[in-house]
């Protein structure tokens, strides 16, 4: 009998324990409850006033997954008061995806505001294409000018030569709208200045003559223009306008300059070559005739023992020598002192 008490004792005892454990789990639960309550009830007062709809177990679980609560709620509570319907989710993603949502938010606004046809998911893949979305709509809205060529990288003004050689310096402005539907993919406004520069040069480069250029600057524009230098990129060209023209050398003449004084090296060169050429022939000649002359004692003396040549005969031709000598140097003008 006294074993069976001392069991339902101690059943006692576990079940009070497990109750108080239990207890204890309860009361923790619900003050963690209490604080996330207080942590997320102003925000989600806010999305309720607002109509933005937003649980507290959306809350929760933004917060579980590292989520920026105040930026996903106020984005959406501004997106509502516009007037678009977009879903917790839906901006949730966008986050975790590394997107700028407050970006995209506010661009959707003013495409919506300004009729343009832009989705959700066409604004979120250009964001994370790593475009400016809001500065592509306000662009789209507001065309912005692009000065050509671009100050910033050291060039102030776009050359070229006219086909009678006088070069001309231009700068010109190109007015420019973005076209949301190439903004992914399509080139930058890097490309928009070097496919304007290339037109001025080739326009410039057709002309006759300069003061063509300078009569009708707006030709170039015209004729530019005309090229559809915008295709591929994420712009549309509404204008290009000439700011300025100014004549800068005359490169036909320095290259006609330049092409005669290399005219006139090579024919020096070629002087001094038939010179060198000349001179080589007059010392050969010369070592020629040294070497008959030395063969002429040799070849008297074997007259000499032969008796071809007599003494006489060698006399009268030392006469004759000296003879010619003389009149040579009678011949030769005296030089002045």
């Amino acid at each position: 009998m006294r074993d069976m008490v001392n069991s339902v004792l101690a059943l006692t005892e576990g079940g009070k324990i497990a109750a108080a454990v239990v207890l204890i789990v309860v009361g923790i639960v619900a003050f963690v409850l209490v604080l996330l309550f207080l942590k997320f009830f102003r925000l989600w007062l806010q999305a309720w006033l607002s109509d933005a709809n937003v649980r507290f177990s959306e809350l929760i679980g933004m917060w579980l997954r590292r989520v920026d609560t105040r930026t996903i709620v106020l984005s959406k509570i501004t997106a509502i008061q516009a007037g678009l319907q977009l879903t917790t989710k839906d901006l949730e993603s966008h986050y975790l995806a590394g997107g700028r949502v407050p970006n995209v938010v506010r661009a959707l606004i003013a495409a919506n505001r300004a009729s343009i046809d832009l989705s959700l998911n066409t604004a979120t893949a250009i964001d994370l294409a790593g475009r400016d979305i809001l500065d592509a709509v306000q662009t789209s809205v507001n065309p912005k000018v692009i000065d050509c060529p671009d100050p910033a990288k050291g060039r102030g003004t776009v050359d070229a030569v006219a086909q009678d050689g006088i070069q001309l310096k231009a700068k010109a402005r190109v007015t420019v709208r973005a076209n949301i539907q190439r903004l992914i993919g399509g080139a930058t406004q890097e490309t928009i200045i070097a496919r304007v520069g290339e037109g001025i040069v080739t326009t410039i480069g057709s002309a006759i003559t300069y003061k063509r250029v300078l009569e009708s600057p707006d030709e170039i524009s015209k004729a530019v223009l005309a090229k559809g230098l915008d295709a591929g990129t994420a712009y549309e060209i509404l204008s290009i306008d000439i700011a300025d023209v100014d004549v800068g050398e005359n490169v036909g003449a320095q290259l006609q300059a330049a092409q005669a004084e290399a005219d006139m090296r090579r024919a020096k060169a070629e002087a001094e070559k038939r010179r060198a050429m000349a001179v080589a022939r007059e010392q050969e000649m010369r070592a020629l005739v040294v070497e008959n002359e030395s063969k002429v004692p040799l070849a008297m003396a074997e007259a000499f023992s032969k008796g071809n040549l007599g003494v006489m005969d060698y006399y009268r031709m030392k006469n004759i020598v000296a003879d010619t000598s003389m009149r040579d140097s009678i011949a030769k003008p005296k030089k002045q002192e």
